[in-house]
């Protein structure tokens, strides 16, 4: 008589390598190698921007930082060689020293553009085209967000209108410059009571001599920020009307079974609780345009500017119609402009430096909104 079968001791539940587990793991694990590559190398870009930009902003003595760098204008440095050794200087300590002790032999001068005095009016004008930028694109996007959320219908022309603001996502940078100094540049209406010769339409209002010339703004602050707005549209119109739709639609339907209009409804129960998805936008944004060079090249950025955006001008708004430095062109014209040595470098990376920080500052106030906005809205 045969012995009975003993039961199998194997667990059925037990971890068994197949071709697709094996797959799984092994993508999970390129992945894996992927960002820690990205993470890397970000580590050691800032790393090496830190190491070399802090020292041209800090120094040993208090407070510790270069005031004078970061609030001074560029000028030329200069370097002259005496048996003592090497002095350094600006172009108004230079005046001085000529003052004092003559013009020193060509020999023993060298000059080096941009190199010496400060960022100051880079760091101003940078704020000033992104604060612009973000205020003209958040009311723009915002609005076509509400518009495409709550009031449109689906058909083929706003299927059409969707797909117009993804692909202007992929434009490159430097045809939304070339569209801003076409557009606001040369051609965006003013009101004026003596229209340019350049003007492409001057019409007449009959209201104290004024004309509405159609002649541009110029090289501008306000031509640089519509152009850098123009640029970001799209993902904060996409961003925002993500952050739309994602409001319950409970919440709207409660509002007009109480009687409220539909702009009541879209301005007190659901702007509301897209509050931070809407900065979560403004956050993308601001990383966008912050370090365009192209777009500004055409339409903001001045290479060197005398004075303030604010200085000489009678009137507050005529700020506008001003022309600004930036931190990404003073960046590209110390890299690509100037010939390299030691002195352009120190000053490269002290810039980068600075930009680095005044983005990280602007993009970390949006994230504390967003944090603060969505602590005070749950549902």
């Amino acid at each position: 008589m045969n012995a009975p079968a003993r039961p199998s001791t194997t667990n059925p539940f037990a971890y068994r390598p197949t071709p697709a587990r094996r797959m799984e793991k092994a993508a999970f694990l390129f992945f894996r190698l992927v960002t820690y590559a990205i993470l890397a190398f970000a580590t050691f870009i800032f790393a090496d921007i830190t190491i070399k930009g802090l020292p041209v902003v800090t120094q040993k003595e208090f407070p510790f930082i270069k005031t004078s760098f970061l609030t001074e204008f560029p000028e030329t440095l200069h370097v002259i060689t005496t048996p003592e050794g090497e002095l350094q200087m600006g172009d108004r300590e230079f005046q001085k020293y000529i003052v004092a002790n003559g013009r020193p032999a060509t020999s023993d001068h060298k000059t080096f553009v941009y190199c010496a005095g400060g960022i100051g009016p880079a760091i101003v004008g940078t704020v000033m085209l992104v604060t612009g930028c973000i205020i003209i694109a958040l009311v723009l996007g915002v609005a076509a967000a509400i518009f495409l959320s709550e009031y449109s219908k689906r058909g083929k022309f706003i299927a059409a209108v969707r797909l117009a603001i993804m692909n202007l996502a992929g434009v490159p940078s430097i045809v939304f410059g070339l569209f801003g100094f076409a557009l606001f540049v040369l051609v965006a209406p003013i009101l004026t009571t003596t229209p340019s010769n350049t003007s492409a339409l001057a019409i007449p209002l009959f209201i104290g001599g004024n004309y509405l010339s159609f002649q541009g703004w110029g090289v501008s602050l306000l031509a640089g920020a519509f152009t850098l707005a123009l640029m970001i549209l799209p993902v904060i119109i996409t961003a925002s009307e993500e952050a739309l739709r994602a409001v319950p639609k409970g919440f709207r339907e409660g509002a007009l079974a109480l009687g409220a209009t539909k702009w009541q409804t879209i301005r007190t129960n659901v702007i509301p609780y897209a509050y931070s998805g809407i900065l979560t936008a403004s956050v993308l944004g601001i990383t966008r345009v912050a370090g365009e060079t192209a777009p500004i090249m055409f339409t903001a950025a001045f290479v060197v500017r005398d004075n303030w955006p604010w200085q000489g001008i009678d009137n507050p708004f005529d700020v506008l119609f001003n022309g600004v430095m930036a931190l990404p062109y003073h960046i590209y014209v110390l890299a690509a402009k100037l010939p390299q040595t030691t002195y352009t470098q120190q000053t490269q990376y002290g810039t980068v430096f600075v930009f680095m920080v005044i983005v990280m500052i602007l993009a970390t106030f949006s994230v504390f909104m967003r944090i603060k906005a969505r602590k005070g809205m749950r549902w």
